[in-house]
């Protein structure tokens, strides 16, 4: 018999003999019920940290101390993906002013505005 079957027949047989028990004891059912409820000590999720030889460490953190530890993990990757994002781009432009700079062309040619135009035509390329 599976369980959820067995729980089933449980459960009707308690149904059933409900009818014989007098309405006062009931109520008093009732009570003691609501109060048992009352005092159940509630769950909390725990972070845990297995450690090498010596279990898990549990952590439980209140819960607004968890929405600011994620707003600051939230923060954290974003710095560093913007972080990461101007290094590449500080990358990039270190890469054309070296070529530019190693090439053989004299100062005054970057002055010239035909010059500068030909760069913009040629950078489209």
């Amino acid at each position: 018999m599976t369980d959820d079957r067995f729980a089933y027949r449980i459960r009707q047989t308690l149904n059933y003999g409900l009818q014989d028990i007098p309405p006062a004891t009931c109520r008093r059912l009732e009570a003691a019920r609501h109060q048992a409820l009352a005092h159940q000590k509630q769950t909390v999720p725990q972070w845990s940290l297995a450690t090498a030889g010596h279990g898990a460490m549990h952590f439980s953190f209140p819960a607004p101390l968890k929405q600011v530890l994620t707003i600051l993990a939230l923060l954290l990757g974003m710095w560093i993906a913007f972080y990461w994002h101007s290094h590449q781009y500080i990358s990039e432009l270190e890469e054309v002013d070296s070529a530019l700079l190693s090439d053989d062309l004299p100062p005054e040619a970057f002055l010239d505005q035909d010059f500068s135009q030909w760069l913009e035509d040629s950078s489209g390329e």
